[in-house]
């Protein structure tokens, strides 16, 4: 196996991950206040990240620049990913949350046209609306229409944008940063500056965390070790070497493993309209963000080695 399908590897386990990670964070936010929970879970997950990388010997102090990079990659990636998806699931189902979340790697898309210059070709507008339209399918679903949205799916929605946003810059600090101790150091300083925020929002936050249930403690563990300590570390190396596009696009496999997690431990009822949003969601994340274009660059390149031969 070589060393890039490795990686890829490495990704599809990771949206296992991630895509359980949804309905373990469903569970959370039911029996602990949301806000002050997701910052204990990401101080833990910060933590296991920097244990991790001292016994690697990776750890080291941050350039000025490295430091901007980071900080602001803590507060869209850390803070506002996690303050609106914890918040977003208080209102909304798994299901929902993890079909929106599914709008990742079109996001990313977006953003790299906007920011970093990527063509925009007639696919990729093509995607773009496809992927709107997946969207509106699970959000209009059963609420009456637009006055009916649900404030949880908005959430939801800001959520993944802002993760979408904070690729570009892991991206952009991943050339003189190693993408797991960038990850460390934005867990840790994400978590902080969420812990600050509930100390206003939910004053009893700390309170809510006594629990003496075993088994929600072994979510909320697994949840900050597998799903947002190791989970990140490696997708965010990921980027550092196959690019914030390749990797985002393991991203569409998210809301389908959300789904499974949702319908076994949760027993939500997957709709029709979730279904056909799931695929408009996925057919515009693969000519949205190039992934269809990429694929048939490489089999025209093979086509014309074979002549070549």
């Amino acid at each position: 196996m070589g060393k890039q399908q490795q990686i890829y590897l490495i990704l599809f386990f990771v949206m296992v991950a991630w895509g359980l990670n949804v309905t373990a964070t469903k569970v959370l936010v039911e029996n602990f206040m949301p806000v002050t929970m997701t910052a204990l879970r990401i101080f833990v997950s910060g933590i296991s990240v920097f244990i991790i990388l001292f016994l690697m010997k990776k750890v080291r102090m941050l350039t000025k620049r490295e430091f901007l990079y980071v900080f602001f990659g803590g507060l869209l990636n850390v803070v506002a990913h996690q303050y609106f998806l914890s918040t977003g699931l208080t209102q909304t189902s798994a299901t929902n949350g993890g079909l929106i979340l599914g709008m990742g790697p079109l996001l990313t898309a977006i953003l790299a046209v906007v920011f970093l210059g990527s063509v925009v070709t007639g696919i990729r507008v093509i995607g773009i609306v496809l992927g709107i339209a997946g969207v509106s399918f699970i959000v209009f679903q059963g609420n009456g229409g637009i006055d009916g949205v649900s404030m949880g799916d908005v959430y939801i929605f800001v959520s993944i944008l802002a993760q979408a946003a904070s690729f570009i810059l892991i991206k952009k600090g991943s050339e003189t940063l190693d993408p797991r101790l960038m990850t460390g150091y934005m867990l840790v300083m994400g978590a902080v500056i969420l812990f600050i925020i509930s100390l206003f929002i939910e004053p009893e936050g700390l309170a809510s965390m006594h629990n003496e249930s075993m088994n929600l403690w072994a979510v909320f563990f697994a949840s900050a070790i597998i799903a947002t300590a190791i989970g990140h570390m490696l997708y965010n190396s990921a980027i550092g070497k196959v690019g914030a596009a390749e990797a985002s696009m393991f991203l569409n496999l998210n809301p389908f493993f959300a789904l499974v997690g949702a319908a076994i431990f949760l027993g939500e009822k997957i709709t029709m309209a979730q279904i056909i949003g799931f695929i408009f969601i996925l057919l515009g994340v693969i000519l949205g963000s190039g992934a269809f274009e990429e694929t048939v660059r490489k089999i025209k390149r093979k086509q014309k080695m074979t002549i070549a031969k």
